[in-house]
């Protein structure tokens, strides 16, 4: 089993990694910015699309709107931004939000924001998912034909990058990250100089098509709810910030201000690059709907079903580079390509906040440990699960899933600068030091208006959304809370029942008297080895048991036991129903009742096969016994093996596999052993 296993594995995500060459998966500013930012830069994909598509409720008259909702969304960004930058340096350890809440607002605070971040990764890979495979669709017929199933594919794929260490997806991440904001750039540069300079007059492929408003002059407190909704749909942009702050630990030292910088530059690509969409959206006319079918207006009817409406920064790609040509082309693969890898931000997030979260004992322990490649693999597999199980549920439909968007990370955004603002109140009040306390003072100011700002939106978010999908994230934030809780409930459970107590308990206490069992079924090389292994530790009872099922083979047995002449009492318990595993559980008990200060220790001869198939011929009695017998108190059981000659072939194999090199694993041959001379050594 292990060989089937080992080789694909090996193969998939390479040779593993010592412990040791953790400093060498370590991330540079350059790599850490399309690890950690896909996620915030390819929403602007997207983010300009969903405010457009709101305003268009009310008509076209409301996109005038949108400049306004891109500046109150960049004035956002910056404030999270530079909040983070103060969460980065005040705590470096990758607790991000969750240490920050833990600290200084307590567990229960901390919890909450765990939770919240749990739920928003698994929606960042399938909101980002769900759009890429639809994006690409628009190309691809048979993509659209098999939404879910190509995207729980690029899931699979993208968890198998993932698995290979964070270090190596980076860099297959860096290229088209780049290219996508070297695109977008370029596209913001020319199409503001044809229009500044040239003078030239862009069109959308949709300007000369009409909108029909849902709701007709909209004022008042409606117009008003209208753009706060518009404005909680442009806050996509903002989802994955918070992912620097969790990463830390990934970045080469110095850790925090890697991290800061990379906030910094991640900042202000994003508002760059989504006021610049903005911008060429309203100035080339791009005409957005809710409903295409029925809403956009063609030459005085509706376009109907058939018609496909391509994504804001598509319109304005072909309004500025032309429809078809190079630049168009390469700007349209790499934003559905960057879409996918958006995904790859929550791939990091998701793990690190999840071994955090399982030292802390509110998660299995096993999402704490790395993997062969220094990964922490059980978080990646846990990730890609949620995620394949939500675009199921969905259909990787990114409408239905994006309303679900952006709940959870602005409730870490507001707990996490509140505990900020803790966090410098408690060291304000015993720093002397002047520089330091107006260096406090000012990140304090910061957090405090990022505190409320956040808090603001928060409430916006949920008033806007809830009954448009966002209920469903507050469910899944309550299931981990729930979940999270009940398993540290358990964790704490058990370390108080096997705490060692100060004074002498029945643990320390040695027992009256130790009785031996061995048991027998024949006599063959296994049991003489586990009864002289038997004889050599201390008992003061030892005897052989056996259980009759057939007549002739126990007397076999008897007569064989007593031609021997073995010197040890063989007691044979008969078992009319043919059941092995009940009769020495009855006596293991019997004995334990009798004498309930001695202990019981059983030995059981077992095979070592070298094959897989060959454990589903050997050893299952004695499985069933050691699983019944550990819920026996004060029995001990000992397994005596007996090396049958597979498990030789089995060594010879094991001794292949360690020297054996995964293809791909060395880029330029085997590396020369090198001979050091010793000092002294002339030879």
């Amino acid at each position: 089993m292990s060989k089937l296993t080992d080789v694909p594995k090996r193969i998939l995500i390479g040779r593993a990694l010592r412990s040791d060459k953790l400093g060498e998966t370590l991330l540079p500013k350059r790599i850490a910015l399309p690890v950690f930012a896909s996620d915030p830069l390819s929403s602007v994909a997207y983010a300009p699309g969903e405010v457009l598509l709101v305003l268009s409720i009310a008509g076209v008259s409301a996109y005038h709107f949108s400049p306004w909702i891109a500046v109150a969304v960049v004035v956002l960004m910056f404030t999270v931004v530079a909040s983070y930058r103060q969460n980065v340096r005040a705590y470096p350890s990758g607790g991000g939000d969750y240490e920050v809440a833990n600290t200084n607002l307590g567990p229960k605070a901390g919890l909450t924001v765990a939770s919240a971040l749990l739920v928003d990764y698994v929606l960042t890979v399938a909101v980002s998912i769900s759009s890429g495979v639809e994006n690409l669709g628009s190309a691809i017929p048979f993509v659209v034909e098999h939404k879910t199933f190509c995207a729980i594919g690029a899931i699979v794929l993208l968890t198998l990058m993932n698995l290979r260490g964070v270090k190596e997806s980076g860099k297959l991440f860096a290229i088209p990250t780049y290219l996508f904001v070297a695109g977008v750039f370029v596209m913001i540069i020319w199409g503001a100089f044809r229009g500044l300079v040239l003078g030239d007059t862009m069109h959308a492929p949709t300007s000369d098509y009409e909108i029909k408003p849902e709701h007709q002059g909209l004022a008042g407190f409606a117009l008003v709810f209208l753009l706060l909704r518009a404005f909680s749909s442009g806050c996509a942009a903002l989802t994955g910030v918070e992912a620097i702050s969790n990463g830390v630990p990934a970045f080469r030292k110095p850790k925090s201000k890697n991290a800061a910088t990379t906030l910094a530059a991640m900042g202000l690509l994003a508002v760059t690059m989504f006021c610049g969409i903005i911008g060429l959206a309203m100035a080339t006319d791009v005409k957005m709907a809710e409903n295409p079918a029925k809403d956009l207006i063609h030459n005085g009817a509706a376009v109907g079903a058939s018609f496909t409406q391509d994504p804001v920064i598509s319109q304005v790609a072909a309004a500025v580079f032309g429809d078809g040509t190079f630049f168009f082309v390469v700007l349209a693969a790499a934003t559905a390509l960057v879409l996918f890898l958006a995904a790859n931000t929550a791939y990091n997030g998701f793990p690190l906040l999840g071994s955090i979260l399982a030292q802390d004992r509110y998660l299995p322990r096993q999402l704490h440990t790395r993997g062969d490649r220094l990964a922490f693999s059980n978080g990646i597999v846990l990730l890609a699960g949620a995620a394949i199980l939500l675009v199921w549920i969905y259909g990787a439909d990114s409408t239905r899933l994006i309303q679900l968007y952006i709940v959870g990370v602005f409730v870490s955004f507001t707990l996490s600068q509140i505990g900020m603002v803790r966090h410098w109140n408690r060291h304000l009040r015993t720093e002397r030091d002047q520089a330091a306390r107006r260096h406090m003072i000012r990140s304090r100011a910061i957090n405090t208006f990022g505190a409320f700002f956040t808090g603001l939106v928060l409430v916006v978010v949920l008033a806007t959304k809830f009954t448009h999908g966002a209920w469903v994230a507050l469910l899944g934030m309550v299931i981990f809370f729930g979940t999270m809780t009940a398993i540290r409930k358990h964790y704490d459970r058990v370390a108080e029942e096997i705490a060692a107590a100060d004074t002498p308990s029945d643990d320390t206490i040695r027992p009256s008297r130790v009785h031996s069992i061995v048991l027998v079924s024949k006599l063959h090389r296994p049991t003489l080895r586990a009864l002289a292994y038997a004889k050599l530790v201390r008992s003061d009872h030892l005897e052989a048991l056996s259980i009759s099922v057939d007549p002739e083979e126990t007397k076999a047995l008897r007569d064989d036991w007593e031609r021997r002449g073995i010197d040890i009492p063989l007691k044979i318990l008969d078992s009319p129903y043919r059941e092995v595993t009940r009769p020495v559980i009855d006596y293991v008990k019997g004995l334990r009742k009798d004498r309930p200060r001695d202990v019981i220790s059983v030995y059981i001869p077992e095979y070592v096969v070298g094959h897989w198939y060959e454990h589903l011929l050997h050893n299952q009695s004695a499985l069933r016994l050691k699983g019944r017998l550990l819920f026996t108190p004060g029995v001990m059981v000992t397994s005596v093996p007996y090396q049958l000659e597979s498990s030789e072939a089995a060594k010879v194999r094991a001794r292949r596999r360690a020297d054996w090199i995964a293809p791909g694993s060395v880029r330029r041959g085997p590396v020369e052993r090198r001979h050091h001379k010793e000092p002294g050594n002339k030879g």
